[in-house]
């Protein structure tokens, strides 16, 4: 498809929310893992899916057969075991078969270990999701290292939000700058087995490091495309650091769903890393 028209057509359906873009025919037998998705609102922006509901309906209609999701009320909340339950819960009772309840944890605050086991023995959750830079740690914090132990220790594996919103447009009362990821390629040489994604590390966070980026690749570290900005930004990112692992995440409903098909459909992909994108790489995650 000519690019302006590409844009101009899925701009329309953003807008709307009526129908999708059409995906390629190659993509279409091969399901869709969204990797990055999020319930409840955002403190200060409000959100195109008010119910879990509407946004169930809109990742069927794309074509999502599986959506990791994790809950705001983890972000800030200081009641860590009550935000796990009611994500389980909802995604339980609401979730359309589709949503997959990734758990939050806090290691800055006490009995955060028993928060771990609960994710994992109550609620049968397979990973977890951090957000350091709204909770007050470093990636080279001994607590950190602590947690990625006694995850792996459970073959859990670990989501790391770098960024939940563009740090150029925060709220001055609400603002955190993104996770620095160098530390883990010390850290997790001392975890073998560990098994990370790292969320929202797009353009402006990572994409200018390209040493950075290989040594995390080198280490298995695995990436969502949700920031991922520039024309061709996943084609470029593929050949820029070859073997590195990119998932499909749309960071939804932050973000509109549409805007992570665009990155997905207009990159030329080889039908290999177009399944390795849309779900292969994510079901490696989960096996490894």
């Amino acid at each position: 498809m000519e690019r302006r028209l590409f844009f101009a057509s899925a701009a329309a359906v953003a807008a709307s929310g009526l129908s999708s873009v059409a995906a390629p025919a190659a993509a279409a037998a091969v399901g869709l893992i969204d990797t990055n998705v999020t319930l409840n609102q955002w403190p200060i922006r409000q959100s195109w899916a008010p119910t879990p509901a509407a946004l169930v309906q809109r990742l069927k209609r794309h074509g999502v057969t599986r959506a990791w999701t994790g809950t705001f009320e983890g972000v800030l909340h200081t009641d860590m075991a009550g935000a796990n339950t009611r994500l389980a819960e909802t995604c339980q009772r609401e979730g359309g078969g589709i949503l997959e309840p990734i758990g939050s944890v806090n290691p800055t605050f006490p009995d955060w270990e028993d928060d771990i086991r609960r994710c994992q023995e109550v609620h049968r959750m397979r990973g977890l999701r951090l957000y350091p830079n709204y909770q007050g740690y470093a990636l080279d914090d001994e607590r950190f290292v602590r947690l990625l132990k006694i995850a792996t220790d459970r073959r859990l594996f670990i989501q790391i939000a770098l960024s939940i919103e563009d740090d150029r447009s925060q709220n001055p009362a609400l603002t955190a700058l993104p996770v620095q990821a160098g530390p883990l390629v010390e850290v997790l040489p001392k975890v073998p087995g560990a098994r990370l994604l790292l969320l929202n590390g797009g353009s402006r966070v990572l994409g200018g490091n390209i040493d950075l980026l290989q040594r995390l690749s080198a280490a298995g570290v695995m990436f969502d495309l949700a920031t991922l900005e520039g024309v061709a930004g996943i084609e470029n990112l593929l050949r820029r650091v070859p073997g590195i692992r990119v998932t499909f995440g749309s960071h939804s409903p932050y973000f509109y769903f549409e805007s992570a098909l665009l990155k997905l459909q207009e990159s030329v992909l080889s039908p290999t890393e177009l399944e390795a994108v849309r779900s292969g790489n994510a079901q490696a995650l989960l096996s490894a």
